[in-house]
C-alpha cells in the first residue's frame, strides 16, 4: 500500500511526522493506511447521516471507528478492514449516494488548514474513546453523537480558517459534555471515588494485570475471577479503579503493577501472569511475554487472543492459573522508588474539603495550585515533570491525573493541614474533575478561573490529550504550559493564534517556569 504519513502523537519522528514503512509507535505503513481508509469511510458515513439521519448502528460504528484509530490501540489490519466494511455497509443502508473522502488530502493541504482539520479529527478520536466507555455502561448523549457527524463532515469540506477555528473550539466544548457523561456513567455505576492507598507489591500466587481505561471490563473480570484464588492488579491508566467503591469491594483487587505504559516492554519481561489490554496504550509485544497478552474491546494485535463481545475471560483466567504467579511476594516501586501510590481524589472528594482548602488559601498556607498531569511517554524530556513537582515550595498543592502521574505519584511531598500535597484525580477523562474543582473554587472566591492561583502544566502523548486541551481552550483557560514538545500538526500560524489568545506556551526549564509562575 506504499508509505505512511502520521503525525498524530507526541513521539512522531523528528517531531514532524512518521513516514516510510513504520511509525515510532510500531504501527506499520499498511496499518496506518488502512486506518486512513477507515477515516475516509467514517466521513462517508457522516455525510450519509447528514442527509438521511443517524441509526443506532451508525452511532456505535462512529465510536468504534474513531477509537480504533487512536495511537497504540489497534495494530491488526484484519480488524480494521472488517470495521471499515461495516462502516461502508451502514453508509450504503442510510444513503448509498453519500461519498467517502480521501483523508490524505488533509496531509497535503495548506499547513494552516491541515493544522485546524487535524485538531478537529484528532479531538474527535479522543472524544470517541470517552463516549465509547460511557456507551458500554449504557450512557449516551445526542449532542455528542451529533457533533461526531458534524465534525467529520467538516473535515471533508473546503472550509477556510474562519470556519474551522470555531469548530476547533466546539470540539473542546462538546468534549466537556462528553467527559461529564462519562463521569456520570462511572459514578452512577461504581460510586464516587474515595481516597485509596494502593500497594505496588505483587503478592505471591496467580494474578492478572489489567491495563487501559475501561472500568466495565475491569468489573466483569473481577466478577469472573471471584473466589478463584487469582489476584487482580491494575496497570497504567487502570490505577484509578481502586478508588471506586463498586470495584474496590472485591478483595482480590490487590494493587498496581509497574509504572507508566511506556515501560511495559521491560516491566512485562517474563512476567508470570497474563496481561489484559482493555484500551491503549499497547506497545508492540515482545517474545518474552507475547503468549500472556490478551486484548478486548477495540484493542487488537496480530496473533494475540482477543476476548470478544461475550466478555468470557476464561482464556485469561486459565493462563493465570497456568503461569502460577510469583513464588513469593514481589515488591515493585514507582519511578521515584516509592512502594505505594494513592488515587481517588476526584471532584466529589476534593470539593468535600473545599471549605478547608479555601480557609488555607485565605490564611496563606496554600499559595498556589498546580495541575501537573496528562499523558506519559518515553521522551527523555518528560523528566521535567518529576523535577518540577520536586522543586515546588511546600505551600503549593499538586493535582494530577492520567498516566503522566506516574512521573510523580510515588513521591512523598508531605501534606498541608492533613491534606496530601499530591492528589490523584484519576484517568485522563477525569480532567472533568479538575475543571469542576477549578470552577467551584472560582465561584467561592468570586473570581474567574484565570484569576485563581492555579497553573496547568500539561504533558501530552495522544488524541485524548488533544481533545482535553481543546476543552480547556474552549473554557478560555489562559497561561497553560504544554510539553514535552508542541504538537507537530499545529502550524506556526495556528500556534501564534493560541499563544496570542490563550498565552499557551511550551514548557521551558523547571527553574524558569516556576519563577515565571510564582515570581
Amino acid at each position: 500500500m506504499g508509505d505512511m504519513f502520521c503525525f498524530q502523537c507526541q513521539q512522531t519522528a523528528h517531531n514532524t511526522g512518521c513516514e516510510g514503512r513504520a511509525g515510532v509507535c510500531g504501527k506499520k505503513a499498511d496499518t496506518a493506511n488502512f486506518q486512513d481508509e477507515l477515516t475516509n469511510a467514517l466521513i462517508g458515513l457522516a455525510r450519509a447521516v447528514k442527509s438521511a439521519g443517524a441509526t443506532d448502528a451508525s452511532n456505535e460504528l462512529v465510536l468504534k471507528g474513531l477509537f480504533t484509530t487512536i495511537t497504540n490501540v489497534n495494530f491488526y489490519n484484519d480488524t480494521i478492514i472488517s470495521l471499515m466494511e461495516d462502516v461502508y455497509a451502514e453508509k450504503d443502508k442510510i444513503d448509498p449516494d453519500a461519498e467517502a473522502y480521501d483523508v490524505s488530502e488533509i496531509w497535503s493541504a495548506n499547513e494552516d488548514i491541515r493544522s485546524l482539520k487535524s485538531l478537529i479529527l484528532f479531538g474527535l478520536r479522543g472524544m470517541a474513546a470517552y463516549a465509547y466507555h460511557a456507551f458500554v455502561l449504557g450512557f449516551t448523549n445526542d449532542e455528542v453523537f451529533d457533533f461526531f457527524y458534524e465534525g467529520l463532515c467538516a473535515i471533508g469540506e473546503d472550509y477556510g480558517m474562519d470556519e474551522l477555528l470555531p469548530l476547533v473550539l466546539k470540539t473542546g466544548e462538546v468534549n466537556l459534555t462528553c467527559m461529564g457523561l462519562l463521569d456520570e456513567a462511572n459514578t452512577e455505576s461504581y460510586g464516587t471515588p474515595e481516597p485509596t492507598t494502593v500497594p505496588l507489591t505483587i503478592e505471591k500466587g496467580p494474578f492478572i494485570v489489567v491495563s487501559g481505561h475501561d472500568l466495565h471490563d475491569m468489573e466483569l473480570l473481577l466478577e469472573q475471577t471471584k473466589d478463584k484464588g487469582i489476584n487482580i492488579y491494575t496497570h497504567s491508566e487502570m490505577l484509578p479503579a481502586h478508588g471506586y467503591p463498586g470495584l474496590k469491594k472485591y478483595p482480590h483487587l490487590k494493587g498496581n503493577f509497574g509504572t507508566g505504559w511506556q515501560s511495559q516492554q521491560s516491566e512485562f519481561h517474563n512476567i508470570p501472569g497474563p496481561i489484559l489490554f482493555t484500551t491503549n496504550c499497547l506497545m508492540p509485544v515482545r517474545e518474552s511475554y507475547c503468549d500472556r497478552v490478551f486484548t478486548t474491546s477495540i484493542v487488537s494485535y496480530p496473533e494475540l487472543v482477543h476476548i470478544g463481545e461475550d466478555k468470557d475471560f476464561t482464556p485469561v483466567i486459565e493462563k493465570a492459573i497456568e503461569c502460577g504467579g510469583y513464588p513469593e511476594d514481589h515488591p515493585m516501586t514507582g519511578i521515584n522508588g516509592g512502594s505505594t501510590v494513592t488515587t481517588g481524589f476526584a471532584h466529589g472528594t476534593v470539593l468535600s474539603q473545599a471549605g478547608k482548602i479555601i480557609d488555607l488559601v485565605k490564611n496563606g498556607k496554600i499559595r498556589h495550585f498546580f495541575l501537573i498531569g496528562g499523558c506519559d511517554g518515553a521522551a527523555p524530556g518528560r523528566s521535567y515533570y518529576t523535577e518540577f513537582a520536586k522543586a515546588l515550595p511546600m505551600d503549593t498543592f499538586i493535582l494530577t491525573l492520567a498516566c503522566g502521574k506516574y512521573r510523580i505519584n510515588d513521591l512523598d511531598l508531605g501534606s498541608i493541614e492533613g491534606i496530601p500535597r499530591i492528589l490523584d484525580m484519576g484517568q485522563c477523562n477525569d480532567a472533568y474533575s479538575a475543571i469542576q474543582v477549578a470552577l467551584a473554587l472560582a465561584d467561592a472566591f468570586e473570581c474567574s478561573v484565570n484569576e485563581l492561583p492555579l497553573s496547568l502544566v500539561l504533558s501530552w502523548y495522544e488524541q485524548k490529550a488533544v481533545c482535553i486541551l481543546l476543552t480547556l481552550l474552549s473554557l478560555g483557560i489562559q497561561n497553560m504550559l504544554l510539553g514535552p514538545t508542541l504538537p507537530a500538526f499545529i502550524s506556526p500560524a495556528v500556534m501564534d493564534v493560541l499563544a496570542e489568545n490563550y498565552n499557551l506556551a511550551k514548557i521551558s526549564t523547571v527553574e524558569e517556569d516556576i519563577q515565571r509562575i510564582l515570581g
